[in-house]
């Protein structure tokens, strides 16, 4: 389940981005396709950045409606779970007298 989420977060956004752009592109004329990935990556980027932040408020702020719709629009409504990913402490490496 969490795979999925995770790819649903990913794929989600990624198809936004491309919706956007081909928003942008009604009645602009890109010469260069490089051009339009690029513009497809900020794009994407952005709406991504956007929703994160957004979910991070919601959650901080204790809203869970407006995290789910952030979530929603990240393409799965809650932050994928990655059991035992906590950030264990490093051993102490022994120091040379």
């Amino acid at each position: 389940m969490n795979l999925f989420a995770s790819f649903m977060r990913t794929f989600v956004p990624v198809v936004a981005g491309l919706l956007l752009t081909l928003l942008v592109r009604i009645g602009v004329d890109f010469d260069s396709a490089s051009v339009a990935s690029v513009v497809t990556t900020v794009l994407t980027g952005a709406y991504y950045t956007a929703f994160r932040l957004l979910e991070n408020l919601a959650v901080r702020i204790r809203s869970r409606p407006l995290a789910t719709v952030a979530g929603i629009l990240l393409g799965w409504a809650a932050p994928p779970d990655y059991p035992g990913a906590t950030r264990q402490a490093r051993p102490a490496v022994p120091r040379s007298p």
